[in-house]
């Protein structure tokens, strides 16, 4: 039997979007609490405050279009979110005061998260179902790839240009992002309930319950990597390794972009577990590997493992989410994913700053290695174990 087809147009249309998106997010991230101290004289704590809030901001525009996507229709709220992700944009031009950036802010990360929760609806829709794994693992090496593109372009662009022309090339990329999203064809959804339950207030339409507990794996893991994303450039001022630091998330992407593909493939054959546990023991690899850095290589050397670990956990718990909810219920389902990870990856930096006056980042970094370890037995409590039953099952 000869496998469906992945790589069809409307997959590398919302693949390039998404790209897009989250280019512009690690772009400007890296770069708006510097400006924010530059052009308002911000403090620490408020440039903090600009960098964060825009993941708070995403928080809240995926938890209220994860309720609301299906009736208003997939391909819509893909323009709303675009068009609005566009007119924030612009906002980054209007100077007002530090208040207004945060709000700026804010109302930016909103849009984000309404346009992404369309992408990555739209997408696990028309992924063929034998290839789900593999294919969500290809749609997010789009994000991968912005990762390591956007803070190189970001700190580039600050050293020899004005801010005002990153803002420029933020518009110009949400106005082509737009464009091409002209061109996807979202099919129908079998068992679509366009009604859905709107009438009074459940828990149920903002979360999926059969997405929570692989969820919660997402949370914590994404909560340890936060410690990454944030400390990496004051850790490697501390051990004098800010050169080799320069280049941890271009080979953290490199690692994600070349394994991503097998994980993917191996996902659908095998089974998550045959993906997650090993994961599990590289990534908490990595962080002891981080957190004892001496030398350029061994630091880079933790961001392969990272990379190999967190990378492909990150894709491979969105495609279980998926998974495990029926085709109606797929966009609270990705919902549900985004909003753990990403209450992990806001919340985790400003969490973990509190620990940060009574340890060093070393000991923090192999804490936090320890703790990706414990959750291993946490993801077989609450989901590895059913895995396991439903392969069994299906092996004989």
């Amino acid at each position: 039997m000869s496998k469906p087809k992945l790589w069809t147009k409307d997959f590398i249309i919302v693949s390039s979007v998404n790209f897009l998106l989250t280019l512009v997010f690690y772009l400007l991230i890296v770069i708006i609490g510097v400006y924010a101290v530059d052009e308002y004289n911000a403090s620490t704590s408020q440039a903090g405050l600009v960098t964060g809030i825009f993941i708070v901001g995403t928080l809240i525009g995926r938890l209220f279009i994860g309720r609301s996507i299906d009736s208003i229709g997939r391909k819509r709220t893909l323009f709303i979110g675009l068009i609005l992700y566009i007119v924030t944009t612009s906002l980054y031009f209007i100077h007002l005061g530090i208040t207004f950036l945060l709000i700026t802010r804010l109302l930016h990360g909103i849009t984000l998260g309404i346009a992404s929760t369309a992408t990555g609806t739209i997408v696990a829709q028309i992924i063929p179902k034998r290839r789900k794994g593999e294919g969500i693992g290809y749609y997010s090496m789009s994000s991968t790839l912005a990762t390591a593109v956007g803070p190189f372009i970001g700190l580039y662009m600050s050293q020899h240009t004005s801010t005002q022309l990153i803002f420029g090339l933020c518009l110009v990329l949400g106005i082509f992002s737009l464009i091409t999203a002209f061109f996807v064809s979202v099919p129908a959804v079998d068992g679509l309930i366009k009604k859905t339950e709107i009438n009074g207030v459940k828990l149920s339409h903002f979360i999926e319950p059969k997405a929570v507990p692989i969820a919660i794996i997402t949370l914590i893991i994404g909560f340890c990597y936060s410690s990454v994303l944030s400390f990496i450039n004051f850790y490697a001022i501390e051990i004098d390794l800010v050169d080799a630091a320069s280049f941890f998330f271009l080979v953290y992407s490199v690692a994600v972009l070349i394994s991503r593909p097998f994980t993917g493939r191996i996902m659908d054959v095998k089974g998550a577990n045959y993906v997650m546990y090993p994961a599990f023991v590289l990534f908490t690899a990595g962080m002891l590997l981080l957190g004892s850095s001496h030398s350029s290589i061994t630091l880079l050397a933790a961001g392969i493992l990272i990379g190999l670990g967190f990378g492909n956990m990150q894709s491979c718990t969105q495609a279980i989410a998926v998974k495990l909810t029926p085709p109606h219920r797929m966009g609270l389902a990705t919902s549900t994913f985004f909003i753990f990870l990403d209450a992990g990856l806001g919340f985790g930096p400003y969490l973990l700053g509190f620990f940060l006056p009574f340890t060093s980042y070393r000991t923090l970094y192999i804490i936090l290695g320890v703790v990706v370890l414990l959750s291993s037995v946490l993801y077989f409590l609450l989901h590895g174990k059913k895995e396991s039953a439903s392969i069994n099952v299906l092996s004989h």
